[in-house]
């Protein structure tokens, strides 16, 4: 939590979560992988009113260190050094 109100602190914006901690039975209904981090420390974010760059920024600099990628939201995590995306489209939004 300190380290995702760090990253708020520095983009200066509330954050619109959509996903955070799940017990086992939810990310099982919800479609989630068998070892998501959302079962430890991970959280999505929705991405309006947002620039992708400065989001991202700020969730690095407070120490998140896995990424999913994806057009309406960011996936963050403090799991393995990581990164995915979510779809071509998502490709294009995001910085290389």
């Amino acid at each position: 939590m300190d380290a995702l109100q760090a990253a708020r602190d520095q983009v200066g914006r509330s954050f619109r979560i959509l996903s955070a901690h799940r017990c086992s039975l939810h990310n099982a209904r919800v479609g989630g992988a068998p070892q998501s981090q959302h079962l430890q420390l991970a959280v999505d974010i929705a991405l309006r009113g947002h620039d992708p760059n400065v989001l991202l920024a700020a969730l690095r600099d407070a120490g998140f260190t896995g990424f999913g990628f994806y057009t309406t939201f960011i996936h963050a995590d403090m799991g393995r050094s990581r990164q995915w995306f979510g779809s071509r489209k998502a490709r294009q939004i995001w910085p290389a």
